[in-house]
């Protein structure tokens, strides 16, 4: 079965959140959605959860109690233990027999030794672990994930991708949302949003290889318009003209759409 989008167009009052969107949801695969603030990411990936916001055009989607969702904040309830959550949820979706499942999810979470624990006196990123185990709980086909791990450290952020990376494994479509572009090199699939619409999408290789010209790898660049720091180097695009060795990355490729998306090659 395939999920997603087409043509999906959102608007709040006159502001044009999604434009004309198409994307295709397969089962077993991780998707990465990226964007700059305002490009409409939040917005898509709740359509995807089935929170009915208004919009024209088609969402595909599995039954409402087979998808999970993280939202970008909370997720928990801070005034439950660890289990008391997981007893939430297993009775919201009328679930028998699955403390079995939700001990094993907890201890894939690393979080197995906090059953007792308030919600609300874990970590950062023990609590966005739970609120992925939490929605992994009733094995949805499909897990929306928004952004769970902007702000965590980095171990938690390594342990949250292995736990996506263990749902897609079992066959559960996720679809994730994330700041952070290294994560997203991590996911099968790439969507790039730019103010609601969609500039690109494939594997990450697929993006970086649609990029027009090249990314040159410089000390000091030429045109600061079409350039950008990277540690104590800069990167610079050029639409033509130019040859170079350096090899973009996804961050790469997402700034080089975006500069042809609002002009700068011309």
């Amino acid at each position: 079965m395939m999920w997603g989008t087409t043509n999906l167009t959102v608007r709040f009052g006159k502001s044009v959140a999604l434009d004309d969107v198409s994307i295709s949801i397969r089962p077993g695969v991780v998707y990465g959605v990226i964007g700059g603030d305002g490009a409409g990411k939040s917005t898509l990936l709740r359509l995807l959860a089935g929170l009915g916001l208004e919009h024209e055009g088609a969402v595909r989607l599995p039954p409402q109690e087979r998808i999970g969702f993280v939202p970008s904040l909370g997720g928990v309830f801070g005034d439950l233990t660890v289990d008391e959550n997981l007893a939430f949820v297993a009775a919201a979706y009328r679930l028998k027999n699955w403390r079995p499942r939700g001990n094993e999810l907890l201890e894939r979470a690393g979080i197995e030794h906090f059953g007792h624990r308030l919600a609300a006196q874990l970590s950062g990123g023990q609590r966005r672990k739970l609120a992925g185990s939490m929605a992994l709980l009733p094995e949805p086909e499909l897990l929306v994930l928004d952004e769970v791990t902007t702000g965590v450290d980095p171990v938690s952020r390594m342990e949250l991708w292995r736990i996506v990376a263990g749902a897609a494994v079992t066959g559960t479509a996720v679809v994730a949302a994330t700041t952070y572009l290294d994560e997203a090199e991590r996911a099968e699939q790439v969507v790039l949003l730019h103010a609601g619409r969609l500039l690109a999408s494939g594997t990450p290789g697929d993006i970086i290889d649609a990029i027009p010209g090249c990314v040159t790898d410089e000390s000091t660049p030429t045109d600061r318009a079409r350039a950008w720091r990277h540690g104590r180097r800069w990167h610079q695009w050029h639409p033509q003209g130019v040859t170079s060795p350096y090899r973009p990355s996804l961050e790469d490729a997402a700034i080089v759409h975006e500069l042809v998306a609002t002009g700068a090659h011309s």
